[in-house]
């Protein structure tokens, strides 16, 4: 900068800044420094909020999320859980924000933010009024090789009431797995059940069509070309294929199949789901999800009474259980 201070009357800028190989705007940054320094950085205040945690429970909580039990869990499904045990550590965005200064926040897959579409008209306010199916590929040991996931959830409860793993997309397995999930939740014909799905071959084949009828069923459908009008099922397979024992390639059908006979249990009784207030699938579809709501409640108002300080305005309060649920 020395060399275009002492040349700048005698060389063009233009040149001067070629041969020191930097911009323009880099010599205009340095002059305009030079005629208006910038005032010197105030040194941030070492002030502790009387509402944050101490060292040690800082170091307890990241103990804690760190641990093999919640290394793959996300903050509000930690917190959940210790409530349903009757623990409390901090808030959901204090357990975030610990995880943010060490570096642990970050998302673990590649994800493409889609266009949102308009949705289907559908309203569920309890379990088995509105399910939806769908199918996806799983990869089989080399390449060109697949296995197909036929699942079907209540999307109320996100409760996944049926489940198959086959070698093929097939109109016959669909209506077998409808007839299997049917049997298992007691849906009879006047049950005003509706079946939600995309437009793929199987979810259209006549045979299909032609089981709902005789079943009573109400059949619902995406629009043609909008994959975002199931956003149940495509959701759910976001979760599935994201959980760490999810291997990515599975050697033969019958590794898939223990695979899911391992998951759904999970999926299904463990589980956190956020889209039902961090309850479990289960709790919700049998009705015991006000058991832990209370249970939650009386956890919350206990660490209310042990550090006032930290909650601001009002006694925190847990999760509501759903009232509805749509696809609109």
């Amino acid at each position: 900068m020395e060399a275009i201070e002492t040349f700048k009357t005698s060389v063009p800028l233009t040149l001067l800044c070629e041969g020191l190989d930097i911009v323009r705007a880099t010599a205009y940054r340095f002059w305009d420094r030079k005629k208006n320094p910038s005032p010197e950085k105030k040194v941030r205040s070492s002030f502790i909020h009387p509402r944050a945690l101490s060292v040690e429970e800082k170091q307890a909580v990241m103990d804690v999320m760190n641990s093999k039990r919640f290394q793959n869990s996300a903050p509000a499904q930690i917190q959940a859980t210790l409530l349903d045990e009757g623990k409390y550590l901090c808030s959901v965005r204090t357990l975030q924000r610990i995880l943010s200064s060490l570096g642990q926040a970050k998302e673990r897959r590649k994800r493409v933010n889609r266009k949102h579409h308009p949705k289907p008209q559908l309203l569920a306010t309890g379990p088995n009024q509105v399910w939806s199916w769908d199918i996806t590929k799983l990869l089989g040991p080399t390449k060109w090789t697949y296995f197909y996931l036929y699942v079907m959830m209540d999307i109320f409860s996100r409760y996944v009431v049926g489940w198959m793993i086959e070698e093929r997309e097939s109109a016959a397995l669909a209506k077998v797995l409808i007839e299997e999930s049917l049997e298992k939740q007691n849906i009879s014909r006047d049950h005003n059940l509706t079946i939600h799905s995309d437009r793929g071959a199987p979810m259209t084949a006549k045979t299909v069509t032609q089981l709902m009828a005789d079943l009573g069923v109400i059949k619902s459908l995406s629009r043609p070309r909008v994959s975002n009008d199931n956003p149940f099922s495509e959701a759910q397979f976001s979760t599935i294929k994201g959980c760490p024992t999810y291997p990515g390639r599975f050697g033969s059908i019958q590794d898939s199949r223990l695979w899911g006979r391992n998951l759904f249990p999970w999926y299904n009784d463990e589980h956190k789901h956020s889209g039902i207030g961090y309850y479990t699938a289960q709790s919700v579809h049998y009705g015991m999800a006000k058991e832990f709501y209370e249970l939650r409640r009386q956890t919350l108002i206990k660490a209310y009474g042990a550090h006032p300080e930290r909650f601001v305005n009002k006694i925190p309060k847990p999760h509501d259980v759903p009232q509805k649920v749509w696809i609109n």
